[in-house]
């Protein structure tokens, strides 16, 4: 047996759920996968919804390999056992921890804009997702809603595992599934469609309305005048965009930089949509190669970030969104000066590797939230950075990551950027809109 997809799991998961019957309880579903679940287990209830956010510590030598899980609340689960196997170190551990627990906050602010659970003391918690494949993620979550006081939990999923829900059981009051397979294999192959949500998705069912899938081929090439000349840049826009971050690129670089790219896929998967914009035309990069007097011309890459920017505005699904800009380089110094000049178009800064020594006058101008990320093996821009911080006057936030160097090529440095940079941009892109709307 195979389900179509979550919704139709939940529908089934939420017959086994009638037939067991819970007086007014309250369900929280695991995002991504367990929304869609909840939101047929909740209506089939007449039960309210929320979301419980827990996330997976992955081995250190395998990240797909789980070896405990991070709830919200900041509880910690660990297979202890498989730790010792594998030869995990604690300190290992606590550094993925860290990172996951940076992730949980930007999900917290998309997701519930920041408020806090409901009050669960003393009430029937059924805990919702798409299946239980290793029973890590589920055990953190049962364990910290023992701890926030919740009078009975019941965890249910469409398709556990034989041994994982018995273990499982044990911890539960009541532990509801579909189906439980003695070789479960993945999660993924008991659906027909088991395609990977994004937050725009979480956001809309969470909402009450149908989110719309999106495209496999979201990336589009696009042009944008700037002033006399056209400027190329790659536009990716995903399901209900909480904004739109745009790229200005530093010297010897431009929007096909694998790591900007690697850094924009996180950015939208978060729920942003993402601008890759080369600030040189193909004829500059050309005659510029040898000299490099415009890569290092702050003042016209900030001129042509601005110019570029507000025509991309005229893009109907982006015109209202609020937006960021993420620097890398000189591009980050670019992104400074135009910050400064234009202080109304972008709501946050997030500078990579940055040189802002190079825009040192245009710093106490800033007023928008800066977040500055610096590698911990570059020390040249470790310093201009904390020079920087000194001279801004705005929100802002040096934020250093152990062990990278310049180009933060080393594993796990990319993460750590993107999990920073998800969470500086949810945070002020999305209060922003919300001070917009008047809320």
């Amino acid at each position: 047996m195979r389900f179509a997809d979550r919704a139709e799991a939940g529908r089934r998961l939420a017959t086994c759920l009638r037939q067991v019957g819970f007086e007014h309880p309250i369900v929280l579903a695991l995002p991504r996968g367990g929304v869609p679940v909840g939101v047929e287990v909740a209506q089939a209830l007449g039960a309210p919804l929320d979301v419980l956010v827990v996330r997976k510590l992955g081995s250190p030598m395998d990240p797909e390999l789980g070896v405990g899980a991070i709830v919200e609340d900041g509880t910690v689960y660990l297979d202890e056992h498989l730790c010792s196997r594998l030869g995990v170190r604690l300190e290992e551990v606590q550094r993925i921890a860290q990172s996951e627990l940076l992730e949980i906050r930007r999900r917290l602010t998309r997701y519930r804009s920041g408020r806090p659970l409901p009050e669960l003391a003393g009430r029937t918690v059924i805990v919702v997702d798409d299946g239980v494949a290793t029973g890590g993620t589920a055990l953190a979550a049962v364990r910290a809603l023992r701890a926030m006081g919740a009078a009975k939990v019941v965890f249910a999923a469409p398709v556990a595992a034989t041994a994982e829900a018995r273990a499982l059981a044990a911890e539960v009051d009541e532990l509801v599934t579909v189906v439980e397979p003695e070789e479960l294999e993945t999660v993924g192959s008991w659906y027909e469609d088991f395609h990977q949500l994004d937050d725009g998705e979480v956001v809309a069912l969470l909402a009450g309305r149908r989110p719309v899938r999106p495209r496999s081929d979201d990336e589009q090439e696009v042009e944008l005048a700037a002033g006399d000349v056209t400027l190329r840049a790659t536009l990716a826009i995903p399901v209900a965009p909480a904004g739109v971050i745009v790229f200005a690129h530093g010297s010897g670089s431009g929007r096909k930089s694998p790591r900007n790219r690697w850094v924009a896929a996180r950015l939208r998967a978060a729920g942003f949509a993402t601008v890759l914009l080369d600030l040189l035309t193909v004829e500059e990069e050309q005659t510029d190669a040898a000299e490099g007097r415009l890569r290092f011309d702050i003042g016209f890459l900030a001129h042509r970030l601005i110019a570029a920017t507000l025509a991309m505005r005229a893009t109907p699904s982006l015109a209202r969104l609020p937006l960021g800009w993420f620097g890398a380089a000189t591009g980050a110094a670019a992104a400074l000066v135009a910050a400064a000049e234009w202080p109304q178009l972008a709501s946050a800064l997030v500078l990579r590797g940055g040189r802002p020594d190079l825009a040192a006058a245009a710093l106490p101008r800033v007023t928008a939230p800066t977040l500055l990320i610096v590698g911990e093996r570059d020390p040249l821009v470790r310093h201009v950075n904390r020079d920087a911080l000194d001279e801004l006057r705005c929100e802002k936030r040096l934020v250093t990551v152990p062990g990278a160097s310049h180009l933060f090529e080393e594993p796990g440095a990319l993460d750590q950027v993107a999990a920073h940079a998800a969470v500086w941009l949810a945070g002020h892109l999305v209060e922003h809109q919300h001070h917009a709307a008047g809320g």
